[in-house]
């Protein structure tokens, strides 16, 4: 987990505590200054139990790259959901929390010499494949291996599209495809899509699971005994979004193609468990507010408002994975709406998280929170310019608690009874015994404090307007 050193414990909440009112226990309590992650892992379960609903022929192997805290890996294993790795590092990680190796699925089409060996040396069988080169690597490297075809099939809508780096072409190359394979002697054991990561376009999947089914007859053909169809990820995990479009489309498509016990369907959905599971705080630490009018030199005309947190950590997901991001200020404005924008921390312009967008007058200290956060967020979050990744605190109600308590790996030393805010910001790691370094009650973040002199009449910050140029 790239979020600490140590691993918080799950706190238990009571009936009166949900997500927000421990982001505002936190945000408020004094003692933290940093940015800081909510996780609720009941909404991991809660998607499961939708997943479970709307597919239930489909068996789950969650896309670890979209998010890998260790936490929601547990979570997710405790459910007896499968894995998609990309990475001999990813399959460590999975192994490490208990999982067997036939949950594995090594789903990157061009993998490296040493990452198929490490496969094969860990019992990792199942890998994808979409080109002739990487056939002939795995007869020479792990020549035990179970493959499964990619083939490319783009939906005309997604938030981050695939097909252009990985996928052969259903109709000329993936025959081909089999065909060596079958020269190789591999054991071809079925066919894998990947429509595009947030796909808005469901009808896709019907045509990709045709294109499967006659992929599958071929392989009976040559002699192959193809079992294992893989539908890819692409599934929405937003609040207030759905996969029931894509599942009726999904659940028509195998009943006319793969009416049969005798195939396996697996999905790698990875934003869908895990987008709405996380809430991100942050903090103003600094605001500039331009004066532009001439014949009003004292009106704002915008605010640029600065957190501790942006592109180069949490908010990556502008630049990589084309999110849009809507800012909720924790405390409620009042008066009229100002044109504003926010920025992150560094010193890099194009650190820019919100561009333009109507809030009413903020101040320092204030804090503003984003939703929907948990997908490619942490993973590629950096400390770039010497700002940290936020920590993560981890929440899940009685009832998640009870059921998840003695479902391996999880066991009951995983959850801290209590969500008191002084329990929750002592960041207490797995033992329950460490506290995070960062934690000093001697920080204060009320507005008063910061803009008055302390006792020493020593200014703790300077903060003054200046009058600057329009801003373009």
């Amino acid at each position: 987990m790239k979020v600490t050193n140590l691993d918080e414990r799950i706190h238990v909440l009571d009936g009166s505590s949900n997500v927000m009112t421990v982001v505002k226990d936190i945000a408020l309590s004094g003692l933290q200054e940093e940015a800081f992650y909510v996780l609720d892992i009941g909404d991991i379960v809660n998607k499961h139990q939708i997943w479970k609903e709307k597919l239930p022929r489909v068996q789950p192997y969650y896309a670890v790259k979209c998010n890998d805290s260790l936490i929601v890996l547990e979570v997710l294993a405790s459910l007896g959901i499968g894995f998609d790795c990309a990475s001999k590092t990813e399959i460590n990680k999975v192994l490490s929390v208990g999982v067997d190796s036939s949950k594995i699925i090594f789903a990157n089409p061009a993998k490296p010499a040493s990452h198929i060996r490490h496969a094969a040396a860990v019992g990792v069988d199942t890998m994808t494949v979409d080109n002739e080169s990487e056939l002939h690597k795995i007869k020479k490297l792990h020549p035990a291996a179970k493959v499964v075809i990619r083939i490319r099939c783009d939906a005309e809508v997604a938030q981050c599209q695939l097909g252009m780096k990985f996928g052969c072409d259903p109709i000329y190359e993936a025959p081909n495809l089999l065909r060596i394979a079958r020269m190789l002697d591999l054991d071809v054991i079925g066919v894998s899509f990947h429509v595009g990561s947030g796909c808005q376009d469901p009808p896709v999947f019907h045509r990709a699971i045709r294109h499967a089914k006659i992929l599958f007859d071929l392989a009976i053909d040559l002699g192959f005994k193809p079992y294992l169809l893989d539908i890819g990820g692409g599934y929405p995990g937003n609040k207030g979004t759905s996969i029931d479009k894509i599942a009726d489309v999904v659940n028509k498509a195998i009943d006319e193609y793969f009416d049969t016990d005798a195939v396996h369907i697996i999905a790698e959905p990875g934003r869908f468990y895990v987008a709405s599971a996380f809430t991100l705080a942050t903090s103003i630490h600094s605001k500039r507010s331009v004066r532009g009018d001439e014949n009003c030199p004292n009106v704002t005309t915008h605010n640029m408002y600065y957190i501790n947190d942006g592109v180069y950590g949490s908010f990556n997901c502008l630049l990589y994975d084309h999110q849009h991001v809507t800012p909720l200020p924790l405390k409620d404005g009042c008066g009229k709406m100002i044109p504003s924008s926010i920025w992150g921390p560094t010193c890099d312009g194009l650190d820019q998280v919100v561009d333009n967008i109507l809030l009413h007058e903020m101040e320092l200290g204030d804090w503003i929170i984003f939703e929907d956060m948990g997908a490619y967020t942490l993973p590629v979050a950096s400390p770039f310019n010497g700002f940290p990744v936020p920590k993560v605190h981890v929440v899940a109600d009685e009832s998640i608690w009870l059921l998840l308590k003695d479902a391996l790996p999880l066991t009951e030393d995983h959850f801290v009874i209590g969500n008191t805010p002084a329990n929750l910001r002592l960041g207490l790691d797995i033992g329950g015994t460490d506290i995070d370094p960062w934690s000093n009650p001697a920080i204060q973040l009320s507005q008063a404090e910061m803009l008055t002199d302390s006792p020493n009449d020593s200014p703790t910050f300077i903060y003054d307007y200046v009058e600057i140029e329009p801003l373009n």
